[in-house]
């Protein structure tokens, strides 16, 4: 019986391994850490603690398979590989989901749908692997010009826990498209699905190396990786204050990064928009994942003069969102640890002390174990634009209602914060949003909806501090490639 099917089995402690050069090992030194199921608190799972030994390993491995197997394979054998990477994600669906809710303590609708959008990452960096053209330019005659795209070589990935799986598949999906080796440093707080994947990985033919796990704590496994001098290109997708460091890390060994980061995203509502139609996905867009997501639409910005309609209408669907053990498969489930509790419900009381009102609370269920790590999600409003709560992400279910005068107040609001992830635009009026769109500092507007992250094809990422580059969509293969001119004098 496998480590997975000991965790399915409700088996206490199941030990799961690192994945390095296509062996399954222990860390070096043979430490372990615990993996707990914030439904409930309780340790289920033992990772290995791996630290700079074990990352030399895998970055080692991976450069041996980037100048070897993995490097001689064309970029159609290479598309094969992840098509059937994500046919085996789909194939093992209910157990990966039931798995990572376990250990992220998400429901399972949630679960399952982070992996349906997971094997689409594969599916779509496998059909995308050989269609990253090159061009060719008009220079001096008698001279031909071709660029053509390279891998950088070997690359890093610092995944966190909110979204393992999908974060992972837009991410290393991209970079074995194309060509890259990878090293995976997943969060301490949620690996475990990625280690399966990257089994799943090797049982469908990957050569061995080029893709490899490590787990461990952030200050030591993924600190290694992160400065590793071997490592040729760096993707994180975390905290700004991290991100930070990733940056610093990589700006030391002359590599370029990727960094998707904080967000503290705006939806606005003007007077003309549909409340029937928006109320629902407001409401999602600020609870699903417990609100620990980047893109979370964390502010609601609604016109003054229907201020009071549309608050009272996002108000009575907010209520009704329940935080129950993962099994239970209600609205959300707790936050990932004691930690990240005591900082969302930090905030809902400085916000309390700072006068604001709550003008909606959900509920916890009444038989989520006292063990879980529960909050409950609160709705604030009418919200100060200069208060904490209108400018610091939560990264957890609380939500800001902000009143605003006309266009120009919203916009001016819209992008009054430090961040610029995502917005939506709620209105009636095909003119106003495409005005309020463009005028939008973020990587992604939503009109008349909102998707947190929207859609494997979409690109995604951020402006100022929610980060730069671009995750998501073909344009991602350009962040994992390097632009190589080839000048042909031929007479």
């Amino acid at each position: 019986m496998t480590a997975h099917d000991r965790v399915l089995a409700n088996d206490d402690l199941a030990r799961f391994s690192n994945l390095i050069g296509g062996r399954s090992v222990e860390a070096a030194d043979g430490r372990l850490f615990e993996s707990v199921c914030p439904s409930d608190g309780r340790a289920f799972a033992l990772a290995p603690r791996s630290g700079k030994v074990d990352v030399d390993a895998a970055v080692a491995a991976a450069r041996g398979a980037f100048e070897g197997a993995w490097g001689r394979l064309t970029a159609t054998e290479r598309g094969r590989l992840l098509v059937r990477l994500g046919e085996a994600v789909a194939a093992h669906a209910d157990e990966l989901a039931a798995l990572e809710s376990r250990d992220t303590g998400k429901p399972l609708k949630q679960g399952r749908a982070d992996m349906a959008a997971t094997a689409r990452y594969f599916e779509f960096y496998g059909t995308a692997a050989d269609k990253l053209h090159g061009d060719t330019l008009p220079f001096l005659n008698g001279y031909t010009v071709a660029v053509v795209r390279d891998p950088h070589g070997v690359t890093g990935h610092i995944v966190p826990w909110n979204y393992p799986a999908q974060i992972f598949g837009r991410s290393v999906g991209a970079s074995l498209a194309c060509g890259n080796a990878c090293v995976v440093k997943p969060a301490e707080d949620a690996c475990l699905s990625l280690i399966r994947i990257c089994e799943l990985a090797r049982d469908v033919g990957f050569p061995d190396g080029a893709l490899n796990i490590v787990a461990g704590l952030g200050a030591e496994a993924g600190a290694a990786l992160a400065e590793h001098p071997d490592i040729d290109f760096m993707s994180f997708t975390g905290s700004p204050q991290t991100g930070a460091l990733i940056q610093a890390a990589a700006g030391r060994n002359s590599i370029g990064c990727t960094l998707e980061l904080g967000g503290k995203s705006p939806q606005i509502l003007f007077a003309d928009a549909d409340i029937e139609a928006a109320a629902p996905v407001v409401v999602n867009a600020i609870t699903q994942n417990g609100g620990q997501t980047c893109s979370a639409g964390s502010r609601v910005l609604i016109e003054e003069k229907a201020a009071d309609r549309f608050a009272a209408a996002i108000a009575e669907r907010f209520a009704k969102v329940t935080a129950a053990h993962h099994e239970a498969d209600r609205e959300m489930g707790g936050m990932i640890n004691p930690r990240q509790r005591q900082r969302v419900q930090g905030h809902i009381e400085r916000a309390q002390q700072e006068g604001l009102r709550i003008v909606a609370q959900g509920a916890i269920d009444a038989a989520a174990p006292a063990s879980g790590f529960y909050v409950r999600p609160t709705m604030f409003g009418p919200v100060d634009p200069r208060a904490t709560l209108a400018n610091e992400e939560v990264f957890g279910p609380v939500l800001a209602m902000i009143p605003f005068r006309d266009e120009a107040h919203a916009v001016a609001l819209a992008n009054g914060t430090p961040y610029g992830l995502v917005a939506g635009v709620w209105t009636g009026d095909a003119r106003r949003s495409m005005r309020v769109a463009r005028a939008m500092r973020c990587g992604q507007v939503f009109v008349n909806g909102y998707g947190a992250g929207g859609g494997v094809e979409l690109p995604f990422g951020g402006v100022k501090k929610s980060g730069h580059g671009r995750e998501k969509g073909f344009e991602a293969l350009y962040e994992f490639c390097a632009a190589k001119t080839i000048v042909i004098n031929h007479g």
